[in-house]
């Protein structure tokens, strides 16, 4: 019994593991995406920003186009003239025709189903990833990342927020003076101003944060009256309880 025990929980840490570090976090400082799922104008915006910027290279192929449709509040016929640009049909899921082979030659590894990448990296670390694209010429696409450094993507959102260059300050580390970038700073040449730019990130951000859990609001409402009934159920349990030991006594 004891052997059978240990060796559960050894399997179930060496499960947790991957977790457990992912869960450390980069180095940089996240900021917060403040995402609201209820926000439907704020989900829609991120669909299509999605579908514009991000499907060419990353598909969803766990999520499918109906039931983001329905669930964000975009009727399915609109939705098909104006999200899906492949001719796919609108019970499909979103997908893209690259090559995965070739996506790998190009950016020098498999590019990522994102349908899940909210649950595994977090909102916080999306929402600051996709700020915080700098200029770096010594890359294959003249840009690199502080949460991502020598990422492999290039800037897709770039002609909305423009092209940042980097903050660079001599930092401490080991004991020495290193040049470290810090931060960004928009050159001003994107079609978006900063807010405007933020909002854009923010609402991506809330959209891949929705794929991630499609029923989580469903699942929070029902989790509410779940407890609700227990707890009614508790109430008239014990005054069954002392009704029956009232004699006994």
């Amino acid at each position: 019994m004891m052997k059978k025990l240990i060796i559960g929980l050894f399997a179930l840490s060496v499960n947790l593991l991957p977790n457990m570090v992912m869960a450390a976090g980069p180095a940089v400082p996240l900021m917060d995406a403040g995402n609201d799922l209820t926000d439907k104008a704020s989900l829609q915006r991120g669909a299509k920003l999605f579908m514009n910027y991000c499907l060419g290279c990353h598909q969803m192929q766990y999520q499918r186009y109906e039931r983001t449709f329905r669930d964000i509040g975009i009727p399915t016929e609109i939705g098909q003239e104006t999200l899906i640009f492949d001719g796919s049909k609108v019970g499909g899921h979103i997908i893209n025709a690259m090559d995965k082979d070739d996506a790998a030659k190009w950016f020098g590894a498999a590019v990522p189903d994102l349908t899940n990448v909210a649950r595994v990296r977090g909102s916080d670390w999306i929402y600051t990833y996709l700020k915080s694209f700098y200029k770096d010429e010594s890359r294959p696409f003249g840009v690199n990342n502080t949460v991502f450094p020598l990422v492999g993507m290039p800037h897709v959102l770039q002609e909305l927020q423009g092209l940042p260059a980097p903050i660079i300050e001599e930092v401490q580390e080991n004991g020495k003076t290193v040049k470290k970038v810090v931060g960004t700073q928009t050159d001003g040449s994107g079609e978006m101003s900063t807010d405007e730019y933020d909002h854009a990130v923010r609402d991506i951000t809330n959209f891949l944060e929705y794929v991630g859990e499609p029923s989580r609001l469903e699942s929070e409402a029902l989790g509410i009256k779940v407890i609700g009934f227990l707890i009614i159920l508790f109430i008239l349990a014990f005054m069954l309880k002392k009704e029956y030991w009232r004699d006994v006594h």
